[in-house]
């Protein structure tokens, strides 16, 4: 199930909010856990299983932990244990047929007999719930948490449907005080509406018209400057606003139901260094990533070429959590050089000479080239498509859709626009929020229209 589809907002919202306001407070956690299982086992009920899994699993070793004056051994053996639960079975349902697929592709080159394999499928959401659940038993082991000993707050922490299958990633610090005693009010709730229909809007009216450039262009056949240029552009607008436009989604659902979630998103098409938008892109993860790995091999605690050697593990790992695939080991090697190289050079770019438009303009270019690089189905791919945005297979044509021309030129023009120049939701919603609150709701039966017209599109994030 996802949030913009008609089953989502006319039938399961209405009946999960409505059964949760109508549960007695003490019980509210209870009846969103159950929700949010029937959210995630819609389409899959044998997924069901795994999240259980994860969240027993956890729950149960966070207690076992105990307290910091039980012992530091006695707690490693425990977190090891989570670790290593919890890393395999994300690694087998993530990595179990590239790794097949690579001894396979060894064997043949050989001349030897492939090994015989079912092709595993990827569970939506499990990098995320995984990391989720993860970070909390970190979290126990070094202290900066109590274990959480009523099963049913721990399984709403890790299951609650608003993010629970493409983020954020919330941390149980971030709501341990919400989970316990959380007061839900009309404007709390008001708020995260216009959040929600916002996010909603960016979703169906920018990013999903984008993809009508974005799509052609990748599609492989004749490529040219042109349309490598508008079609990587194009997919830079499409999974920014699908993303953000989820995240946003998920921070006014939270608001309904009277969580605050992290930001996620920043303006990040507004950074003037490829450092800088890492501070602002998918920032849960980016925060993640730097506290429960970065640190914890050393960060930049033993010299220059150590702490060059972190980040870039870091980013190659954080570009395998994406996917089973090469070419996102090759992004997050792409990434790992960009801020290698700005370390040296005091975190700034090399081009931080420049006046801060073109600052902003050079690394936005620098991030196209990674989009290219993430978006492209094999190195051979990206290698083409890089070449054709160098101009080395000449200019080419735009490669348009075949529908919807006006639509897809307004997806990627509003798209532009709102990330250099326009507000941010948060923004909005804070210093005017009548306004928001309006021209939320307009976008939001604008795109509604869209969606009656055209079906839903599941949003991107959801096959990471």
């Amino acid at each position: 199930m996802i949030f913009a589809s008609f089953i989502f907002l006319f039938w399961f919202l209405p009946l999960a909010l409505g059964t949760y306001y109508a549960t007695p407070r003490r019980y509210r956690n209870l009846t969103l856990t159950v929700s949010s299982y029937v959210f995630y086992g819609w389409w899959r009920p044998d997924y069901l299983p795994l999240i259980l899994a994860s969240t027993t699993i956890d729950w149960a070793i966070a207690l076992r932990m105990g307290t910091p004056q039980q012992g530091r051994p006695h707690r490693r053996r425990w977190l090891i244990l989570s670790l290593v639960l919890n890393l395999g079975l994300l690694g087998y349902f993530k990595y179990a047929n590239l790794v097949v697929q690579s001894v396979n592709d060894l064997l043949a080159h050989a001349g030897q007999t492939a090994i015989p394999w079912q092709a595993v499928v990827l569970p939506v959401g499990i990098s995320f719930y995984t990391f989720q659940s993860l970070s909390y038993t970190v979290d126990v082991y070094r202290g900066e948490v109590q274990p959480l000993r009523s099963y049913v707050d721990f399984a709403c922490f890790v299951s609650m449907f608003p993010q629970l299958v493409a983020g954020p990633i919330v941390r149980y610090a971030d709501i341990e005080a919400e989970l316990r005693d959380r007061r839900e009010t009309w404007a709390k709730f008001a708020d995260g509406v216009t959040w929600f229909c916002f996010g909603f809007a960016k979703k169906i009216l920018i990013a999903d018209n984008a993809a009508l450039l974005a799509d052609p262009a990748f599609s492989g056949g004749e490529l040219g400057a042109i349309t490598a240029w508008v079609g990587v552009t194009a997919y830079a607008v499409q999974i920014y606003f699908d993303f953000s436009g989820y995240s946003d989604m998920a921070i006014g659902l939270g608001k309904m139901l009277g969580f605050t979630f992290p930001t996620n998103f920043e303006s990040p098409y507004c950074s003037e260094s490829i450092t800088e938008f890492w501070r602002r892109w998918h920032i849960t993860l980016s925060t993640w990533l730097r506290d429960y790995l970065y640190v914890p091999l050393g960060g930049n605690r033993h010299g220059t070429v150590r702490t060059n050697v972190n980040l870039l593990t870091t980013m190659l790992l954080g570009g395998l959590w994406h996917g089973a695939s090469w070419t996102f080991l090759f992004w997050g090697a792409y990434q790992g050089t960009w801020l290698v190289l700005e370390r040296a050079l005091g975190r700034r770019a090399l081009w931080k000479a420049l006046p801060r438009p073109a600052r902003i303009g050079c690394t936005f270019m620098a991030a196209l080239f990674g989009w290219a690089l993430f978006r492209a189905t094999s190195a051979e791919h990206c290698g083409t498509f890089w070449a054709a945005m160098c101009g080395l297979s000449g200019l080419g044509t735009i490669r348009a859709p075949e529908l919807h021309v006006p639509h897809a030129w307004f997806g990627l023009a509003a798209g532009l626009a709102i990330a250099w120049f326009g507000p941010r939701v948060a923004t909005l919603a804070m210093q005017r929020p009548t306004l928001a609150a309006w021209s939320g709701a307009v976008f939001a039966v604008v795109a509604l229209g869209q969606l009656l017209s055209r079906g839903y599109t599941p949003f991107l994030y959801f096959q990471f």
